[in-house]
């Protein structure tokens, strides 16, 4: 069952899905100096991006994650660093023009942390980078 595809159109209309696009990450390119560039691959998709309960605030704060952070739901199956799995780093960006709201137009965030992963969405903190 796709949880999010039923309540995305109720809840959109009161905090819509925006575009954005997802650098999933792909490794890294080696230097021949030693200097590792990571690489992505892009993917469009469109994010629900709410603020952060206080509970996570509290959580995301004892894993010394600090700085702009929000929530976000994504269609799909994403990641924050997974040593294990040698996986994560991904990002996610936004366009510059509407129709992103101005908050968020021209930024890019890490996935810093998983709070849900399904089959067919998940829930994720992203925190805001430097250009």
């Amino acid at each position: 069952m796709n949880l999010l595809g039923l309540t995305s159109g109720i809840v959109g209309i009161v905090n819509p899905f925006v575009p954005a696009t997802i650098q999933r990450s792909a490794g890294y390119v080696t230097a021949p100096d030693g200097k590792r560039t990571p690489s992505y691959t892009t993917l469009p998709a469109s994010a629900q991006i709410q603020a952060l309960s206080a509970r996570e605030l509290q959580h995301l704060d004892g894993l010394n994650i600090t700085g702009v952070l929000r929530k976000a739901y994504l269609a799909g199956d994403w990641r924050s660093v997974y040593r294990v799995g040698n996986q994560g780093g991904d990002r996610l960006q936004f366009a510059a023009a509407a129709p992103v709201p101005s908050t968020l137009q021209g930024t890019n965030w890490l996935i810093v942390q998983i709070f849900e992963t399904w089959p067919d969405w998940c829930a994720v903190a992203i925190q805001l980078q430097m250009s």
